[in-house]
């Protein structure tokens, strides 16, 4: 049976995450809708990341079976015509070799944090960013990140309903970057735990307020207690950038 990759970006905002709930819509369900629409296969796809209800992507990957080969560039444009109106569009298209796994294969997830860091509200951005009118170092916010990476146990960033088998995590990327009057969270690692990256945003938000030094942020981390955390981000800031294989 054929294989194919896609990439595809969506605004979270009108769906209950990724995965297939039984009574509201979700990514997944839409997309395995429009290929059932083009194609009149039943398919269950797989992707890199199961996002949370309100999460965005820019690069989610997706993989699914076909019984019969057909043109890439032809399930592109088939599915972007079936996923109207919806917020969702398949950037990419590719046939694969037969042992691709969208989750499974992947070697890297990129994600990135918008908070918006101003007094007034967002007209344009609303619903895609956390708005937070207190000013934020974001200095001092990059240099509390710096002291977090590497292999730790993340039990203080990962929510309470986290599947996970461990809380032991590698984090290869946390940076933190001002752009005007928006500051940028950027993290990498090759899996993450539930919540970790909004967790993780919402400690550092209280060292740009200045309410945490880093060295409290360390000690959070370090105190391997969910209690320790600070506030969990809203998912609407969050996107799913990138998925590296």
């Amino acid at each position: 049976m054929p294989r194919y990759k896609l990439i595809i970006e969506y605004d979270g905002g009108p769906f209950c995450g990724w995965q297939r709930q039984a009574d509201l819509m979700s990514v997944q369900q839409a997309l395995e809708e429009a290929i059932t629409a083009f194609s009149g296969e039943t398919v269950v796809i797989q992707a890199a990341g199961r996002t949370d209800a309100g999460v965005h992507a820019l690069g989610q990957v997706v993989s699914f079976d076909l019984t019969t080969n057909r043109d890439p560039f032809k399930v592109r444009e088939a599915l972007n015509y079936h996923l109207k109106p919806r917020p969702i569009a398949v950037v990419h298209a590719e046939a694969v070799a037969d042992d691709f796994e969208a989750r499974f294969s992947a070697l890297a997830r990129h994600y990135e944090y918008r908070i918006l860091n101003r007094r007034a509200r967002p007209a344009l951005d609303d619903g895609k960013v956390w708005h937070v009118p207190v000013r934020l170092d974001a200095e001092m916010m990059h240099e509390a990140a710096q002291l977090i990476l590497g292999k730790h146990d993340f039990t203080t960033f990962r929510a309470a309903e986290c599947q996970a088998k461990s809380p032991v995590k590698t984090l290869d990327r946390l940076d933190v970057s001002r752009q005007l009057d928006m500051v940028i969270v950027t993290a990498g690692a090759r899996s993450f735990l539930h919540h970790q990256v909004r967790s993780i945003v919402g400690s550092l938000k209280l060292v740009g307020e200045g309410r945490w030094s880093p060295r409290d942020f360390r000690a959070a981390l370090d105190a391997r207690d969910r209690s320790r955390c600070g506030t969990l981000a809203p998912s609407t800031g969050l996107y799913l950038t990138r998925v590296d294989y």
